[in-house]
């Protein structure tokens, strides 16, 4: 049951879907049927102690720990 991101070819709204099997996706909005499924990045794995060790190297400070280790 994966989570897939849309962009509606119509009204251009931007969202995401929890999918099961065949299920038919429209767009929350305008309700057409006409949706793009957009690729999707996964987060980084994070650890909850969020100091300098815990952020992955070479992404920007927002990316891993909103700034906040100062390590990268």
């Amino acid at each position: 049951m994966p989570i897939y991101e849309y962009r509606c070819d119509a009204c251009g709204t931007a969202f995401e879907e929890l999918v099961f099997g065949e299920t038919k996706v429209a767009c929350p909005r305008c309700r057409t049927p006409k949706v793009t499924r957009q690729l999707s990045v996964p987060a980084p794995a994070r650890s909850s102690g969020m100091n300098g060790s815990d952020c992955a190297v070479g992404l920007p400070q927002s990316s891993c720990c909103g700034g906040t280790c100062h390590q990268h």
